[in-house]
């Protein structure tokens, strides 16, 4: 993607983050429909041309989404993708690739927040393995002569039971609905997608009462600081927090009363 579109698709990544970041947002539900929204997209080549003018006003844009979509899908995906037409695309096919990949990034956080992110990267590894070895299942997979209802029933029969469940949606998607890609490709692009989502870390953090935006700030800092990785906040409130601030990051726990790194984390805050 060139300059325009990138840009477009980093604001559109943050906002499914914050989205997903919500454990009330259900993040599978979530993929499936932003999936529908691609294969819209996709079939349909004037709207997607339509939603990209920029000669249109992003208002106007993000209206006509809202109203193709609502009722057919959830309030979250027509959000997301109402803020998306809003953006400028170089072109109108990198709002379809974007849409795809917000609906795969959103299923693998379906799968981080189950404690099953590692086991969906290997096993999509595994499947590529799989595919590359057996020139026959590579051929199946690929017929353009084969139905999708076929082809689904291949991939049910080989991962069906054996795989996460989110392994399965990923693999079914790509295989169904290719849009001009190899298989090959298409997987790599799903296990970078994997990976990345690992590297991402996210600090849940508790506090007796509400943090400024100045001290969430300097929190953050701090804790991409002390973790060498970019830290996303998730804000709770709870006045029973003995210290002042508790953080959780992964299976690590910093509590204020007892972590040396907080308390000199909370005499920053506090100045």
């Amino acid at each position: 993607m060139n300059g325009a579109s990138r840009e477009a698709l980093a604001a559109a990544r943050e906002s499914l983050d914050a989205l997903t970041d919500n454990t009330s947002v259900d993040a599978a539900k979530l993929a499936g429909e932003l999936a529908a929204v691609t294969a819209l997209l996709d079939r349909e080549v004037s709207l997607r041309r339509v939603l990209t003018d920029p000669a249109q006003a992003g208002e106007a844009k993000a209206e006509l989404a809202g109203r193709l979509l609502s009722g057919q899908v959830g309030g979250e995906a027509v959000d997301l993708v109402s803020g998306m037409v809003r953006s400028r695309w170089s072109q109108s096919r990198d709002l379809v690739d974007s849409v795809e990949e917000l609906a795969n990034t959103a299923d693998l956080t379906a799968a981080q927040q189950a404690g099953a992110l590692d086991d969906v990267e290997d096993e999509l590894f595994r499947f590529g393995r799989i595919v590359s070895s057996s020139t026959e299942l590579r051929s199946a997979l690929t017929d353009k002569a084969a139905t999708v209802s076929a082809k689904s029933e291949l991939l049910r029969g080989l991962l069906g039971g054996k795989a996460n469940p989110v392994t399965e949606r990923l693999v079914v998607r790509l295989v169904t609905q290719p849009r001009g890609r190899s298989l090959e490709a298409g997987l790599e692009s799903l296990s970078k997608l994997a990976a990345a989502r690992r590297d991402r870390m996210v600090a849940v953090v508790t506090s007796a009462v509400p943090l400024t935006d100045q001290q969430k700030q300097r929190l953050g800092a701090l804790l991409a600081k002390l973790y060498g990785r970019q830290m996303h906040l998730n804000l709770d409130v709870d006045p029973t927090v003995l210290g002042g601030i508790s953080v959780q990051v992964g299976d690590e726990v910093i509590n204020g009363t007892i972590a040396e790194r907080l308390d000199e984390a909370t005499r920053r805050l506090a100045g």
